[in-house]
């Protein structure tokens, strides 16, 4: 298995995952070559802010994917370069799933993250990936707290 990071001749690639992961969620889902074209437009305009890892077993095909969100911070004296990441999208084809490749994955993201000088890596996981995280030293933290957009107030 190879991890390195996506270049831009791998959005097809990214595309049918992304395509392959959420089929299911969005009832009123697009082709994926016509995702990829969306996906490649997007891309283009978030190239400094996000990132993306690619596993390969062989070339070309893209087994598995880890997207990591580059948020700067405000500035304080003496640190006027910071930096804030979050992983996103982590998929791995389900039968290449149970062989560390997410793990790999978010590990690569979350490493390149820190060598760019991210203070903090987040992840919003679903229930079932909770433990996979914690075991690439994720921790829950009572100081992250999220709202969302229903339970604003007006």
């Amino acid at each position: 298995m190879k991890i390195s990071q996506a270049q831009a001749d791998d959005v097809a690639g990214l595309a049918r995952l992304v395509w392959l992961d959420t089929r299911h969620e969005e009832p009123e889902q697009r082709a994926v070559d016509a995702f990829a074209a969306e996906l490649a437009q997007w891309w283009a305009a978030q190239r400094g802010s996000h990132l993306a890892f690619v596993a390969r077993l062989g070339e070309p095909e893209i087994i598995g994917m880890a997207w990591v969100a580059l948020v700067p911070r405000v500035p304080r004296p003496g640190a006027t370069s910071r930096l804030s990441a979050d992983i996103q999208t982590v998929f791995v084809l389900p039968e290449q799933r149970g062989q560390g490749i997410g793990s790999a994955l978010v590990a690569a993201a979350s490493d390149h993250a820190a060598q760019l000088g991210a203070a903090r890596v987040t992840v919003h996981s679903g229930r079932r990936a909770v433990p996979v995280y914690e075991r690439l030293g994720f921790e829950s933290s009572r100081q992250l707290l999220q709202r969302t957009p229903s339970r604003a107030s007006v």
